[in-house]
């Protein structure tokens, strides 16, 4: 398991100080949040995002979020995929391995809803394939369709392309509809991507992004989540994923150095530094 912290935890903070804070507190891997780097090419290059990496000895194995491609039509489903194929291009270019993708079936949905957002994860799937990208699906936990383990497993299974896997958020796990037994269901040929954080005090009917705090200090039991990662043998990444406004007003580098702590104890590896 290799630990990792995504950019929208400093969410305020710039491009270059979240890449240079995080490096200071011993961050060897960041989670780009898309809109954050799209935001900073507006007025730089690709060379230099990679030149900041390359700097502080960072890699950027996982970039955060595409949505908008399951159930679109029309124009909308124009401007998604225009905007999925350019995000393509770019993580091929950074050398981003996977891409996390919103499992957002939301509102009523008929049998054809259904059936047009399978057709058009497979494609999302090939598309990725094809820039040697890979697809974390995220299952949402207020979703109407596939807001658990349980069945965003089966629907990977069922596309069976090999470019698309699962992306384990512990809010969408501990908040929706899935059970610890589901976590039998992971395997290191299905698993992309974990995202860990935690929640205190809150209902999970009620709890949302801005809710998260840092993994080990509230309610979500990560225990199970750990030894199953653990049994599996999975080696890729678990970041730190938190959108909470009055965490964002902490400076990068302070968060940066007590989210790695905390994540690395979880880990089991808080004597590495």
């Amino acid at each position: 398991m290799q630990p990792a912290l995504s950019q929208v935890c400093s969410l305020s903070s710039t491009l270059e100080k979240d890449i240079e804070d995080y490096a200071a507190g011993q961050c060897r891997a960041v989670e780009l949040w898309l809109g954050k780097v799209e935001g900073y090419l507006e007025t730089h290059t690709v060379d230099d995002v990679r030149r900041l990496l390359d700097e502080r000895e960072m890699t950027a194995p996982v970039a955060s979020f595409q949505g908008g491609l399951l159930l679109s039509q029309g124009e909308a489903r124009r401007e998604h995929w225009d905007h999925f194929e350019r995000r393509l291009a770019l993580c091929r270019q950074l050398k981003v391995g996977t891409l996390v993708v919103a499992g957002d079936l939301m509102g009523p949905l008929a049998q054809q809803d259904l059936d047009r957002a399978l057709v058009s994860l497979r494609q999302a799937a090939n598309s990725a394939g094809e820039a040697g990208v890979r697809l974390a699906l995220e299952f949402q936990c207020r979703a109407t369709f596939a807001n658990n383990l349980q069945t965003a497993a089966a629907l990977v299974e069922e596309l069976s392309e090999p470019s698309l896997g699962l992306c384990l958020d512990a809010l969408h796990y501990y908040c929706g509809p899935s059970k610890t037994e589901d976590l039998g269901l992971l395997t290191t040929a299905n698993l992309f991507h974990v995202q860990l954080c935690d929640l205190a005090g809150q209902p999970r009917e009620t709890a949302t992004d801005s809710d998260r705090i840092l993994p080990g200090d509230g309610d979500i039991p990560l225990a199970p989540i750990i030894e199953t990662l653990g049994a599996i043998g999975y080696r890729g990444h678990v970041s730190v994923e938190v959108m909470n406004p009055q965490i964002w007003q902490a400076p990068a580098r302070q968060f940066g150095e007590v989210a790695m702590t905390a994540l690395r104890k979880l880990l089991g590896q808080a004597s590495m530094g």
